[in-house]
């Protein structure tokens, strides 16, 4: 049997899931944790997630690999000296220091220039914007910066010794292009224009091209496995949940993510909807939120219960929580660009109890999520096929069913499955057949762990309208 290994690299830890190459069939799978991060700032040493991945690596006892694919954490900032050493911890996506000189980039060329150039709009989020950051207030680092890698890239170097990244990663940064598929380094002239970036940048690889084979620790941990391009842990999932034209997959974890896979590449002029190229050679138009489960972690202390208590109190509280209302900008947000927001709960009384403050944390969390789905509508995208739930809010009952009664549509929950860490095996195992990944995703796709309908009698449009308000004059 020949065996591939699929490595999520997320913010919160590293997970692996090795497989069998020819049916997907799950063989064995770990995961160790990443140091914890709280915005504003937010930042890992790289270091961390490499023996995250060796501790991960020694407990999964599956045996030597054939092949290897990483998907990580996107945009985060991987900075590089001449001889290789990391220069500072990395950035990571949900780091906003960078929110000034997002505005400063949109500003000298244009929110509708910077769109039909990467699909992208400046926000704190890209690693664009974090270059700019480290030159303005760290000029000592910015000094030594020889090589910027996203934190796939680097754990692609360290493991096969050579610098790659792939289209669905590369559409992250801020300087790729998904219409032509090129780096863009006329954008980072606008950070500095006396770097030679195009030295600075990894090299491309196409959606099953390998990067080399496994060397060193990793060689040790794993054998001599061919390894994929790698991809942006949005393009592994996508992988993973076999996603085809038209579905659209709800990812609520550190973020709340909501996208669907096109044809044709997407230039939102509002920077609301990403147009990010996904890991099969077509495109994943997405749109990300701040804040998701880190919301209903919040609330749940404060109500003193945990996950499983916090589920309970929604799911008997009333749809539309009696007139409660939580716009849950906790850590400012990105989908709408408000870095310097917080969270804003309208409507409490006398009346309200527990379970209307958690059911409103759900539906809040919900909320901002849909915004995300209409803005895909906007866009002339089709979003008519299944709508899958994954993330680890897909094991909330409670969010399984607001997003059902919110969206008017069954969701397909899975629940149990790590689609990051599956779709990074796909691209695995497509890498050593020299096969197309779109077909082992679809030859791959998993089952709903639930499929769950609309609640009756909810009236969707009252409770959206009253989330509409509260948003639309919500800015502190």
């Amino acid at each position: 049997m020949a065996l591939v290994i699929g490595v999520d690299s997320s913010t919160q830890s590293t997970k692996l899931e090795a497989r069998d190459a020819a049916t997907g069939r799950l063989v064995a799978a770990s995961r160790a944790p990443h140091p914890p991060v709280s915005p504003p700032r937010s930042e890992q040493d790289p270091e961390a997630w490499w023996h995250a991945l060796g501790r991960a690596g020694a407990d999964l006892g599956a045996g030597p690999a054939d092949a290897l694919a990483v998907a990580g954490q996107q945009h985060g900032m991987v900075v590089l000296d001449a001889a290789g050493a990391v220069v500072r911890p990395a950035k990571l996506w949900n780091d906003t220091e960078s929110a000034p000189d997002a505005a400063a980039l949109v500003e000298r060329l244009g929110a509708p220039a910077w769109s039909e150039a990467t699909g992208l709009v400046p926000v704190a989020s890209y690693t664009v914007t974090k270059l700019a950051w480290l030159r303005r207030c760290e000029p000592g680092a910015w000094a030594r910066l020889a090589r910027v890698l996203l934190p796939h890239d680097w754990l692609n170097l360290r493991a096969a010794g050579v610098a790659a990244t792939d289209r669905g990663d590369a559409s992250g940064t801020g300087y790729w292009s998904p219409a032509t598929g090129r780096w863009r380094p006329d954008l980072l002239d606008l950070v500095d224009e006396e770097r030679d970036w195009a030295a600075a940048l990894p090299e491309l690889r196409g959606p099953a091209e390998p990067v080399g084979a496994l060397r060193g620790e990793a060689r040790d941990l794993f054998g001599p496995a061919l390894v994929g391009p790698g991809t942006g842990d949005n393009m592994a999932a996508a992988l993973g949940l076999g996603l085809a034209p038209g579905d659209v997959a709800v990812s609520v974890g550190t973020s709340g993510t909501v996208y669907t896979v096109s044809d044709a590449p997407v230039a939102d002029p509002d920077g609301i909807v990403a147009g990010f190229a996904d890991a099969t050679g077509r495109y994943l138009p997405l749109v990300c939120t701040l804040n998701a489960a880190r919301v209903l972690d919040t609330v749940a202390g404060l109500l003193g219960t945990d996950h499983g208590g916090l589920d309970a109190l929604a799911l008997a509280a009333p749809a539309g929580a009696r007139g409660l209302t939580l716009l849950p900008y906790l850590d400012g947000e990105r989908t709408p660009n408000r870095p310097g927001a917080s969270g804003t709960l309208a409507g409490l009384r006398t009346l309200h109890g527990r379970g209307d403050l958690a059911r409103a944390a759900v539906e809040g969390v919900v909320h901002g999520l849909l915004d995300g789905l209409d803005a895909l509508v906007a866009q002339g995208l089709a979003a008519a096929g299944r709508l899958v739930l994954t993330g680890g809010g897909a094991r909330s009952g409670a969010v399984r069913q607001v997003l059902a009664d919110l969206s008017g549509r069954p969701v397909e929950a899975h629940a149990g499955a790590e689609t990051v860490a599956r779709g990074a095996a796909v691209q695995a195992a497509a890498t050593l057949a020299g096969a197309d990944p779109a077909e082992v995703a679809a030859a791959w796709r998993p089952p709903p762990d639930v499929v769950v309908e609309p609640g009756p009698g909810v009236d969707r449009a009252a409770l959206r309208e009253a989330y509409h308000r509260l948003r639309d004059g919500g800015e502190p």
